[in-house]
Parts: C-alpha cells; sequence; structure tokens
C-alpha cells in the first residue's frame, strides 16, 4: 500500500512538473528572446542570447508609445476594477439579504449569463450601441466591462456574503444603522479577501484584453495589447521588438498580482472553506 501511494505521490509531482514547465516555457522563450536580434532569433529561438542588447525595448517603447498607452491601460483598469467592486458588492449583498422571487431570479440570470462567450454578443452588441453613443473613448470600454464583469464578480461576492451571520445586520440596525452603513462599515471590510479575488480576476482579464479594445478603441486611446501589435505587419514582424513590447505590456500587471497574491490565495481558501 505504501509503495502504491508513494508512486502515485511521484506521478502526481511528475505530472505537476510537466505541466507548470509548460506554463513557464512560452515566458521564458519571450524573455530570452526580447534581447536578441532578429536574424538570431529566426536562426534559433531557443539558444540564449549572444550579448544583452537592449535595442529592442529602445524601439519598442518609442513604436508603442509606451507611456501613453500605459495610462490608457492604467485609467481604464482601474476605473473598470473599482466600478466593478463597488456595483457588484453591492448587489450581492442585496441578492443575499434578500430571499424572494425576483432577487433569486435576478441571480440565476446572472449566473446563466457567464455561459454566452462574448464572440456571440461582440459584432450586434457594438453595432447596436453604435448608433447611440460614440464608442470611440474610453469611457464606452469601462462601461462594457462593467457589464460584461458584473456577472462572475457577483458571484463571488455573493458565495462569500451568504455565509455571514444576519446577526451583525440586526445588531448595526438595532443600534441605528442604515442598510448603506451596515454595507460599507461592517459587511465591505470583512470582504477583503473576496474583493482581492475580484480584483485580481478582473484586473487580469481587463488588463490582457485585445478583442474589445480592438473593436472600441482607436490610436490615441490604445492599451498596451493593442499597441504590441503594432510589431506585426503584412510583409514583415519585429520579433525581438514585439517579444520586447510583450515584456513591457505584462511587467505592471504581473506587480500587481504579487501585492495582492497573499489575499488572494486566502479569498480562493476561504471560499473554498465556506
Amino acid at each position: 500500500m505504501r509503495e502504491r501511494l508513494n508512486i502515485a505521490k511521484k506521478s502526481i509531482f511528475l505530472g505537476g512538473l510537466v505541466v507548470s514547465i509548460a506554463y513557464v516555457l512560452p515566458f521564458v522563450l519571450v524573455f530570452i528572446n526580447a534581447f536578441k536580434p532578429k536574424m538570431e532569433i529566426l536562426m534559433n529561438p531557443l539558444a540564449l542570447p549572444k550579448a544583452l542588447d537592449i535595442d529592442n525595448f529602445k524601439q519598442a517603447l518609442q513604436k508603442m508609445d509606451f507611456y501613453r498607452s500605459l495610462t490608457n491601460s492604467v485609467i481604464i483598469t482601474v476605473t473598470s476594477v473599482s466600478g466593478l467592486i463597488i456595483f457588484s458588492s453591492m448587489l450581492a449583498y442585496y441578492l443575499a439579504r434578500n430571499k424572494n422571487r425576483f432577487t433569486k431570479t435576478t441571480f440565476l440570470i446572472l449566473v446563466a449569463s457567464m455561459i454566452i462567450p462574448f464572440q456571440a454578443l461582440m459584432i450586434p452588441f457594438i453595432s447596436i450601441f453604435a448608433q447611440f453613443v460614440a464608442i470611440n473613448n474610453r469611457a464606452a470600454l469601462i462601461f462594457f466591462y462593467q457589464g460584461f464583469g458584473i456577472a462572475l464578480s457577483v458571484f463571488l461576492y455573493h458565495g462569500f456574503i451568504s455565509k455571514i451571520p444576519m446577526e451583525l445586520d440586526e445588531a448595526a440596525s438595532i443600534d441605528g444603522a442604515g442598510d448603506m452603513t451596515i454595507f460599507w462599515k461592517i459587511i465591505f471590510p470583512m470582504l477583503r479577501p473576496v474583493t482581492a479575488t475580484v480584483a485580481i480576476v478582473n484586473a487580469l482579464w481587463i488588463w490582457n484584453d485585445f478583442l474589445l479594445p480592438r473593436l472600441v478603441l482607436t490610436r490615441e486611446t490604445q492599451t498596451l495589447p493593442l499597441s504590441t501589435y503594432l510589431f506585426y505587419g503584412q510583409y514583415t514582424s519585429e520579433y525581438g521588438q514585439a517579444m520586447a513590447g510583450l515584456l513591457l505590456a505584462v511587467i505592471p500587471i504581473i506587480a500587481f498580482y504579487l501585492v495582492l497574491q497573499k489575499q488572494f490565495i486566502s479569498g480562493i481558501s476561504q471560499g473554498a472553506v465556506k
């Protein structure tokens, strides 16, 4: 029995190692090729660079208009995630604390909407919305992210809030606190782990999103993922500069994840226990 358990543990370890390598390898290739000229990449993309050349990063900063694209990405991501946290937490609190046919139906509709892929809605949605509002601006994109991200955020908050005792609300209500005071002063501070989870999940999605900004934004308001597309032309592609641009684009969101990593893990584990 012990031998079987040891074999099973070793098999799981080897399987996890293979999966880890499969996930890490693309990032390693991007990193090493970001410091290589184009011909060196074409000759052997798996080899280490002969010399650490930062010309690709200089060209990438210039072609991407990096600082303007970074500003656009930060504004869109921060505003969208903040809105999702505020509105989805309040809606989830209302749905969790008011058990009736209306709230149950609303929650089921939100959950059901999560299975509809965006690709099935994007063309008619953009076409219809463009008739009423000029969509070539960041505000329109932020509005779209609120609609497409609210379902998952409410789902995460709802499961967490449902396990918070109602006695806390009743005690605060007896002391004269209103619904908004109860939520923001008592309930919301207790949602810190799941709020970090919601923030990371939505920030990763919004920061790295390419398709929706491609449909909505123009060159002046492009985000970092859109700017990396400039390295690929019809007749030639600057692979080294593209790799450098990809590194520059992912470094901020990786730093954001590392800052909230502990809270993210805590939110996942507490959600599983609850």
